[in-house]
């Protein structure tokens, strides 16, 4: 055990009847009591990892029913087109008339035919305005259901002549439609069939047209309003057939590359604009939908699927915007049933630049997660921009409505972070605080609302992403200028009937805890205590949950007075530690029985669960009892103290180490308070006869843990009778040899204070103590005028009834004499000094402590010395 040279001071000074050092301050007087005290350090804990990548862990408490599913089926069926369709026009209520269409009864004539814009402008403008007079308006629904009636009925006609060769074109486009339609539609009604086919007469290609005149007449009950171009105003009436007519021959305005769709997000788009994107569909777009439904090979669907969407990004066609994405899911979809993860992600890749909402986010976020829990796609995920569009739904999705769209993404999102490249790329793009955002949405939904319980399954994933990135440094400099702990704070006290979501929010502080900045900001929050000591309380016996908040605990108060003096104001903090100590106490004590019956594993390397929670438990009553004011009345609590013994009586250093090291150390700092009622003063023999199993022991940190107990203890003549009959004084002496300060420190000590009795004191010339006191003085000297200090002071206490220098000091008599005439030296102590901050404190130390008692010893030897 490694420590500062300031970190451990004189545990006999009580004891030091001869006062030769200048008077102190009381604040002085406290900092060196303090400083006599230790924290202690312990493992930081193990957050496992499920070997099966999972949208909740098999740890989780709840059933599998009352989270969402990490298995499930995609297909066809998952998708909801309607959903996806672009935004339409204003909505216009139904007519109650339903219109009548009118057609030849010739055997002949299979369809409709409606005549194509001419090619001349001025032609443009005339068709549109008979075609304003033709449409009415109407629902969709209403337009569906229109009757058909013979054509020699007497009702009102609209009649045109055209060029005979327009027949012709016009059989061809609908023939054309109608294979089409087979392909990417699903009117399968004769009626609609109808319709469909008429519509795309109206927009078919502008090829010229000739030939001899034919008529047609169509009659519509009702009206509906149409654009100067001929289209309908309401986008929600435009239907598949016309969107998927191949064209002909377009107008000098359409380009076959460059093109970008001029979109402004206004609703009054010019025709030209509209025969643009009928161009580019047509021939940029189409071709590539025919190869996928074709369902060739993988490698050629993923292609196929790379084309498409380098052409919709090309045509300004990714987002909702675009008036044919209903067709282009439809198709998307119809491949999501393939078993091929790099054709899923292409495909999620897509639909999700769609921006589609509703089933269909969900569905793509399915997929997204089933792709993501496969660990071998890291790498296609890695280079690819899956994530961008994740992150983008998170960010411009509503939460409420899409909460379980955002469960899966954030599971996907999760399984992301496991993958170094990804984590930083997230990190990068700011995904940090869009988390946090998202948990602050969360927290503001009142517990009452009807999404409150839906959340939780959320926040599981938020938290558990956090504390994954938690682990990056880049990361948690994000989350410490975004103030993560108050908002993880928020959520614990909101959610604190929740198990999962507080184990998680548990995990991400306690590794952030681990962090002086992170400590400070977690100690800001003045609630955080009572909300640690309420989960402590209601979740007693989920070893998981309380092993963190302990461990938060003992990172609080390893170095933050403030903080051991607020946790203990908190009402119930010591009860609630103590029946902890209590339930793991019992929890171990009975496995360990339970082992023993059955031969236990003499190998075991890791502490239990048991072990591991009292282990971090002890620690945060080591670090409490610190404090002035805490320490005395855990000294006090007898419960506590016996405790604290009781692991010391049943536990061996060798079954658990750290374990057995962190009670002593407890005891220790316990042990440092003479107050009345002190548990440990009345427990201090029995405590006494358990120290000596560890100065037994091979384990050295044990043994040194041992002998600062007995520093403190040996105050008492109790124990100092205790020592002497024992012969625990042979082995106070033997570590003098060990030549190091951690060890020769606090066997100094009880041998000081050994000397306090006078018939105690010749143990020291018997067992060679003198010489091996003189040699530590001369192996330390300057370095540590504290230990130098101590040397002293036993030296001192034991030459008290001297008469010569021989029978005292014997042979060490001229050694001892040149090390202290040196050592009072101010030149030395200069030479000899070391860093500016230490050698002003050693300074100090040598000027107040060594120098005073140093000095009265040479005294004291020179005049024997020269008398003899």
């Amino acid at each position: 055990m490694q420590a500062s040279m300031t970190e451990n001071r004189r545990k006999a000074e009580p004891f030091y009847w001869l006062s030769v050092a200048k008077p102190k301050t009381s604040s002085e007087i406290v900092n060196e009591a303090r400083d006599v005290l230790r924290t202690v350090k312990t493992q930081r804990l193990f957050t496992p990892t499920d070997e099966q990548r999972k949208l909740f862990g098999s740890q989780f408490s709840l059933c599998p029913q009352s989270r969402p599913s990490s298995v499930f089926s995609l297909d066809t069926s998952s998708s909801n087109l309607f959903e996806s369709r672009p935004p339409s026009g204003v909505c216009l209520s139904p007519l109650a008339d339903k219109p009548t269409l009118i057609i030849s009864e010739k055997k002949d004539e299979a369809s409709v035919f409606l005549p194509m814009p001419p090619a001349d402008a001025a032609e443009v403008r005339k068709v549109s305005s008979a075609w304003k007079g033709l449409y009415r308006t109407t629902s969709l629904k209403d337009l569906f259901s229109a009757k058909v009636v013979p054509l020699d009925q007497n009702e009102m006609k609209l009649d045109f002549e055209e060029p005979a060769m327009m027949m012709n074109n016009l059989d061809r486009s609908n023939n054309n439609c109608i294979t089409e339609q087979k392909l990417y539609t699903s009117f399968n009604d004769e009626s609609r069939q109808l319709i469909c086919n008429e519509h795309t007469s109206r927009l078919g290609t502008e090829d010229s047209m000739e030939g001899t005149p034919g008529k047609f007449s169509l009659q519509l009950q009702g009206e509906r309003s149409v654009n100067n171009d001929g289209r309908f105003a309401d986008e929600e009436q435009q239907f598949l057939c016309d969107q998927m007519k191949e064209p002909g021959k377009r107008s000098s305005q359409a380009r076959a590359s460059g093109w970008k769709r001029r979109g402004t997000g206004l609703k009054d788009e010019t025709g030209i604009n509209e025969w643009e994107e009928d161009f580019f569909w047509h021939t940029k777009i189409v071709p590539i939908l025919r190869e996928l439904e074709k369902k060739g090979n993988i490698e050629q669907l993923c292609l196929a699927c790379t084309k498409l969407y380098q052409a919709l990004d090309e045509g300004n066609m990714l987002g909702k915007r675009f008036q044919r994405r209903n067709i282009l899911l439809k198709t998307l979809y119809k491949l999501v049933d393939i078993d091929s993860d790099p054709l899923s992600l292409k495909l999620a890749k897509i639909i999700l630049a769609m921006k589609v909402d509703g089933k269909n986010l969900l569905g793509v976020c399915k997929l997204a997660f089933k792709i993501c829990r496969n660990k071998k796609n890291d790498v296609i995920i890695q280079n690819d921009t899956l994530l961008d569009y994740l992150l983008q739904v998170l960010w411009n999705e509503d939460l409420q409505t899409n909460n379980e769209a955002f469960v899966y993404c954030m599971a996907a999102i999760k399984l992301m972070s496991e993958n170094d490249a990804l984590l930083y790329k997230m990190v990068s793009k700011g995904a940090v605080e869009m988390f946090l955002e998202l948990m602050k949405q969360i927290n503001n939904i009142k517990e009452h609302d009807m999404y409150f319980s839906k959340l939780s399954h959320l926040l599981v994933q938020v938290t558990a992403t956090l504390r994954i990135l938690a682990e990056c440094p880049l990361a948690r400099r994000r989350l410490s200028d975004s103030g993560a702990v108050p908002e993880l704070c928020a959520a614990l006290e909101k959610r604190g009937s929740d198990k999962d979501v507080c184990i998680w929010i548990i995990r991400v502080l306690s590794k952030l805890s681990t962090y002086n900045d992170f400590c400070a900001a977690l100690a800001d929050c003045s609630r955080c205590y009572i909300l640690f000591l309420a989960l402590l309380n209601k979740y007693q016996k989920q070893q998981d949950l309380v092993i963190h908040i302990v461990f938060i605990l003992g990172n609080l108060t390893a170095k933050n007075d403030q903080s051991r003096e607020q946790f203990f104001k908190e009402k119930e903090s010591v009860n609630t530690l103590t029946s902890l100590f209590q339930i793991y106490y019992e929890l171990d004590l009975n496995a360990l029985t339970w082992h023993h019956d059955r031969k236990r594993k003499k190998d075991q390397k890791y502490p239990s669960k048991a072990e591991d929670v009292l282990i971090k438990l002890i620690r945060v009553l080591a670090n409490l009892s610190i404090h002035p004011r805490v320490g005395p009345a855990l000294a006090a609590a007898h419960p506590l103290v016996g405790l604290l013994v009781a692991v010391l009586e049943y536990k061996s250093v060798n079954a658990c180490e750290e374990l057995v090291i962190n009670a002593a150390t407890t005891i220790n700092n316990l042990s440092y308070y003479q107050v009345e009622n002190s548990a440990v003063q009345d427990k201090k023999l029995h405590i006494a006869e358990m120290l000596v199993k560890l100065l037994m022991s091979y384990n050295m940190d044990a043994v040194v843990e041992a002998v600062r107990v007995f520093g403190n203890l040996s105050q008492h003549y109790e124990i100092r009778d205790f020592i002497m009959q024992k012969k625990i004084y042979k082995f106070m002496i033997a570590l003098l040899d060990s030549k190091n300060r951690e060890v020769c420190f606090p066997a100094c000590g009880v041998l000081l204070n050994l000397t306090v009795d006078e018939n105690k004191r010749a143990f020291l010339m018997e067992e060679g103590g003198i010489g091996k006191l003189v040699d530590c003085l001369q192996d330390f000297g300057p370095a540590d005028w504290q230990l130098s200090c101590l040397i002293c002071k036993t030296l001192w206490n034991y030459s008290e009834n001297m008469t010569s220098t021989a029978s005292c000091f014997g042979g060490d008599t001229n050694t001892l004499l040149l090390l202290l005439s040196a050592f009072l030296d101010e030149e030395v102590e200069l030479k000899c000094s070391l860093e500016r901050d230490i050698k002003d404190c050693q300074r100090v130390y040598w000027e107040r402590e060594f120098k005073p008692v140093a000095e009265k010893l040479l005294d004291r030897i020179q005049s024997h010395h020269s008398s003899s």
